[in-house]
């Protein structure tokens, strides 16, 4: 006899007996994820992500956790996850710990997502030149529509952050970003005047430049 649900009794049993062994499996492979043993964490991650959107309010609470290592774990399985939470991400990339910042920003690389755009910009000017660099790496993975808020953001920005932004714009290619490109040949750094000569180069305005006296 079939339930309101429209399973039979006895597939509404094997069906909760599955939940109950999923659940079984993700409260095995959470305890190796906070482990502490690098390793034995790795090897749940795939796991984890296998067993899907069940194990996002387990993940939610690691990403909260006053444990270090578990907010790192906790944005390390994001990572991995065919779904992207951006969401969560942008939060762990104003993280009080450099080295989940670092894991955040690793993540929207595989993950690109244009809503991340400004607390990426943000981390470019982070001292932490990993950081940055890797923030660097995300927004040139995001592409054109990060173009904009890098235009806006570079007047007056530190020499650390303009060079990351002169090359995202140079790896991007936007031809928006010639007249900056342009005017950035009169800098006094060589790694802007590299990253302007390049990106101009691969708009395709292969010419001679020179700095004016």
């Amino acid at each position: 006899m079939k339930g309101i649900n429209g399973l039979t009794r006895r597939s509404r049993t094997y069906l909760f007996l599955l939940n109950k062994e999923s659940m079984s499996e993700m409260d095995g492979l959470l305890a190796d994820l906070t482990s502490g043993e690098d390793e034995r964490s790795e090897n749940a991650v795939p796991g984890l992500v296998a067993l899907g959107a069940c194990i996002l309010p387990e993940i939610e609470k690691l990403l909260v956790s006053e444990v270090i290592d578990h907010r790192w774990w906790g944005v390390r399985v994001l990572a991995q996850y065919p779904e992207p939470q951006s969401k969560w991400l942008i939060q762990a990339l104003a993280d009080r710990e450099q080295e989940v910042r670092q894991c955040a920003a690793l993540a929207l690389v595989s993950h690109p997502a244009p809503e991340a755009i400004p607390a990426l910009i943000d981390a470019m000017f982070d001292p932490d030149v990993t950081l940055s660099g890797i923030a660097a790496t995300a927004l040139t993975a995001i592409g054109e529509p990060a173009v904009e808020a890098l235009l806006t953001k570079l007047p007056g920005s530190s020499e650390h952050a303009r060079i990351n932004m002169f090359r995202v714009l140079a790896r991007i290619c936007d031809r928006r970003a010639i007249p900056v490109l342009m005017e950035a040949m009169k800098e006094d750094s060589a790694l802007i005047q590299y990253w302007a000569e390049e990106g101009l180069h691969r708009l395709g305005l292969d010419m001679v430049y020179t700095k004016p006296d």
